[in-house]
């Protein structure tokens, strides 16, 4: 691959040529409204070619539309997530504030604020890099806001580090149906769901923070999608204050994640909690749920081969304080107060207690974390029958092994290397954590 070209958006009809010609670049540049930015901009990713790298420099720019690229091997680069903030707060058109159908594709260090629909969404492609990149509904949380700020689906690949999200009335991050996949190091808050991760294949998900949300963490497997998701990790993240009232839309799927939600798996498989600090989630630190619980079941029903229990879910080295103490709906309400009365709390892991009564014998649910209680809810009674299990389930599962990417060719270098390699300075490929976590003692 030829080395990349280095291709600048002309921001203001005057003077920001200069930045191709090397004089100094402005260190901010007035607000544009007289569409000459969402003209530029729009036919730089028209014409964009593998290899280009289209610079944005410093300044709030406003866009009426949606943003669209379709070539792969493109480079969208601003000056600093709260430097270079693409505002779509006057949008009319289209449903995104930047629609990506490509891979080998990396946004970095911008901002897009108040989209109509949702912020960032990248379908069908391989090799992404999403860094530094705030995406925020300005307004605060808000039923009317975009569902999902970052939204990688159907990808493989994925990067998404050092990002910001704030306001999705769904999902802050989100990555769906996707195949190797790291998201770390973000901050998701005021959000339904800070993190999700929905029906996805091999996910590494550490060192975020989730605060503020509905819930903070989902590892979720929804019925009727052509990929069943399995083997996340979930781990050194902080959890903490997710007690935000749920704003999301009626009928979507979080609508029925209660205020005070950890981490939430429902319907998932072979998911790793491990090294998180969960705190002050005031329904429960995490829950464990089958689809039975969830509430939106859909008319159509489910495919024969669905899974709706969620099994081989595995918790250990987790710090945990608070939480329990006000749950969210009047079931678990009354569940709190029949076993723990008004001044007691819920254990840390809630589990709804529905049970694949087809799988052989073998642990569904091992908690490994000293000291915690699981609660089955004892859903499928109707919660007539709640009991403490947690001596039951003091288990061990094999660890999970790290997300690694697929090869890709370094364009500078012309060398094999780890996709994504993250630009930090540290030359660690960022699917390459065993030496970094096996340090810190949660691996064999």
């Amino acid at each position: 691959m030829a080395i990349p070209k280095a291709s600048v958006l002309p921001l203001l009809m005057s003077g920001v040529c200069c930045l191709i010609a090397g004089c100094d670049r402005p260190s901010s540049p007035p607000a544009s409204d007289d569409g000459a930015v969402q003209t530029n901009l729009i036919q730089r990713l028209i014409d964009a070619k593998p290899g280009d790298v289209i610079e944005i420099p410093a300044g709030r720019f406003a866009f009426d539309r949606s943003l669209i690229l379709r070539a792969d091997g493109v480079t969208l680069r601003g000056a600093g997530m709260d430097r270079t903030v693409l505002s779509f707060k006057g949008q009319v058109s289209g449903a995104e504030g930047l629609l990506v159908n490509a891979g080998d594709f990396t946004i970095e260090n911008l901002a897009i604020e108040d989209t109509k629909g949702d912020g960032l969404k990248i379908n069908e492609g391989s090799g992404i890099t999403i860094r530094g990149v705030r995406v925020e509904w300005t307004r605060g949380a808000h039923t009317d806001n975009g569902a999902y700020g970052l939204y990688p689906v159907q990808t493989r690949n994925v990067l998404i580090e050092d990002c910001v999200v704030i306001g999705a009335s769904d999902a802050g991050i989100y990555v769906g149906q996707s195949q190797n996949v790291i998201v770390r190091r973000n901050r998701a808050e005021r959000n339904v769901a800070g993190i999700e991760i929905e029906n996805t294949i091999g996910a590494d998900v550490y060192e975020n923070i989730a605060t503020d949300n509905t819930g903070g963490i989902l590892i979720f497997n929804m019925p009727n999608l052509p990929q069943v998701g399995h083997s996340t990790r979930v781990f050194d993240n902080k959890v903490l204050d997710n007690n935000r009232d749920n704003f999301a839309r009626k009928g979507a799927a979080v609508a029925s994640v209660p205020a005070g939600s950890g981490i939430v798996i429902n319907s998932n498989d072979k998911i790793e909690i491990f090294g998180n600090e969960l705190k002050d989630n005031r329904t429960a630190n995490v829950i464990v749920s089958s689809y039975w619980s969830t509430g939106y079941m859909n008319k159509y029903g489910v495919a024969k081969t669905y899974d709706p229990y969620p099994e081989e879910i595995h918790l250990h080295d987790n710090r945990y304080s608070g939480g329990g103490d006000a749950p969210d709906g009047l079931d678990l309400k009354a569940l709190k107060l029949a076993m723990f009365g008004i001044g007691g709390r819920l254990p840390d892991v809630l589990w709804d207690g529905y049970a694949n009564p087809e799988r052989e014998a073998g642990p569904q649910i091992c908690v490994e974390d000293v000291g915690v209680e699981v609660l089955n809810a004892d859903g499928p009674n109707k919660y007539k029958n709640p009991s403490l299990s947690g001596e039951r389930m003091r288990c061990s599962l094999p660890r999970l092994a790290p997300v690694s990417f697929e090869a890709a060719v370094d364009s500078k270098t012309g060398s094999s290397v780890p996709a994504n390699t993250s630009d930090d300075g540290a030359g660690e490929a960022p699917g390459d954590v065993s030496g970094e976590v096996s340090k810190q003692g949660h691996l064999t």
